[in-house]
């Protein structure tokens, strides 16, 4: 990996390289201008045309089935962008063209038109697949081979996501609930033209991180992109597709949150607090809430157990994510079965529901993203991150596709099925852990801080 082969010495701030908060920012404004799209989308696609906050009238199904597509072609494109970091470009340029694809992409549909709805769709997918995976990429290249400060410098990035999620599904859902869809639309836009505007004037703290390592000055660097892979490398590009499959099922139940969850505040859930009533988009930020205020807690304990000795490698924090995200939709379980027995469901029930996911996400998804980069091959670094970003773009389509089964099978039955497969499937996995640790060839063993 290119962090492996690059001395960094660099300023720090809270124990951590100063890069690592200008990553923060561009990925916490661009995450606003995504969560803060996605916030709305499904509602935007189901509200009628004759509201006085007009939508496009579709039905739940055809709404669920184009989130469905788009949330899994937005990752899918991923794997190009990450090719063309890797072949062409370096991470750093991605980012910067990914961040003026979506700065268009987000601005376009703000205009009232069915051809500006597909349009914008289409930058919003090549931007992101441009950035996503380059950006990530980018934080590992800030840490030393076996510096364990990298898990919970991915757990403090994946907080700028959050805090970018939260915001923007309380401002932009807001404004586009309350003044209309592409008015949010369009100051998702705005704030991303912020995250562009920050990388770039944050430059110095990432010299020698992001480049292409064909125009390297270390002979060594270039080599590795001319060089066949060692065994070593090619294990650990195995164990990496296998993890993998933790992702899809995992985000497939997830990703909920922006399809049947969203549609399920909105239609069954009493949303009435002293007088008021919630706006269901509001729902969408509370994952983001508990990332910001658990997710250092989190990335501590893990990082305490596997100073202790105890098992604490990443694979094991995947497989406890995914069991744990799959207990939190058996409170959805409970929604349903109170809105059956009495009309109308409690808040509750998705505030706890949207807590264990929580959890379960900060054990699985800024673990994986440390993975890939602590066993990646240095040629092909932005394509396993890549590769990361469209199974979770596959496990998005699953849940759209999971979602429209609702209409068929009852809230009840899919939100239990769920549950009742992902805990299963995290138990499966657990039975193997020592073969697919073994895969690794000690990748993660003897961390320590660099700090």
């Amino acid at each position: 990996m290119q962090e492996a082969l690059k001395p960094m010495r660099e300023k720090e701030l809270f124990g951590h390289p100063v890069g690592l908060y200008v990553l923060f920012f561009t990925e916490m404004w661009e995450r606003f201008s995504y969560y803060g799209m996605r916030a709305i989308l499904v509602l935007y696609l189901i509200a009628q045309t004759t509201d006085t906050n007009p939508g496009l009238g579709w039905t739940n199904a055809e709404a669920l089935a184009l989130y469905g597509w788009y949330t899994m072609l937005v990752y899918v494109a991923s794997i190009p962008g990450g090719i063309i970091a890797d072949r062409f470009l370096g991470q750093k340029k991605s980012v910067i063209v990914g961040a003026v694809l979506l700065v268009i992409g987000h601005g376009i549909l703000a205009v009232e038109a069915m051809w500006a709805f597909y349009t914008g769709l289409g930058f919003i997918i090549s931007g992101v697949g441009m950035l996503k995976p380059n950006i990530s990429t980018m934080v590992g290249g800030l840490y030393k081979k076996g510096d364990i400060r990298r898990d919970k410098g991915f757990t403090i990035f994946y907080i700028g996501i959050n805090v970018g999620a939260f915001l923007s599904s309380l401002i932009v859902g807001y404004v586009g609930e309350v003044y209309g869809w592409h008015y949010g639309f369009g100051l998702a836009g705005i704030c991303m033209l912020f995250g562009l505007l920050q990388f770039v004037l944050g430059q110095k703290y990432l010299v020698g991180v992001g480049d292409f390592l064909g125009k390297s000055e270390d002979q060594e660097e270039r080599e590795s992109l001319n060089r066949p892979l060692t065994k070593i490398e090619k294990d650990r590009v195995i164990v990496l597709i296998l993890s993998f499959l933790m992702v899809i099922v995992f985000f497939g139940a997830f990703e909920q949150a922006g399809g049947l969850m969203n549609i399920y505040a909105m239609d069954y859930t009493d949303r009435s607090l002293l007088g008021w009533e919630v706006p269901a988009s509001w729902f969408q930020s509370l994952n983001a809430f508990f990332i910001i205020t658990l997710g250092t807690a989190v990335a501590g304990f893990w990082a305490r157990r596997k100073l202790k000795g105890k098992e604490a490698s990443s694979l094991f924090k995947m497989i406890m994510g995914l069991v744990i995200m799959g207990t939190g939709f058996l409170f959805m379980s409970a929604a349903a079965t109170e809105f059956q027995n009495a009309g109308s469901s409690a808040m509750y029930w998705l505030v706890l529901a949207y807590l264990f996911h929580t959890v379960g996400e900060l054990s699985l998804s800024p673990v994986s993203l440390s993975f890939v980069t602590k066993l990646a091959p240095a040629k092909y670094a932005s394509l396993m991150m890549g590769l990361y970003f469209a199974t979770t773009g596959l496990g998005n389509k699953v849940a759209g596709l999971l979602g429209e089964s609702a209409s068929k099978f009852g809230e009840f039955t899919v939100f239990t099925g769920i549950a009742v497969f992902c805990i299963l499937f995290g138990l499966l996995i657990l039975v193997f852990l020592k073969k697919l640790k073994a895969l690794t060839h000690g990748a993660e063993d003897n961390e320590r801080s660099f700090g």
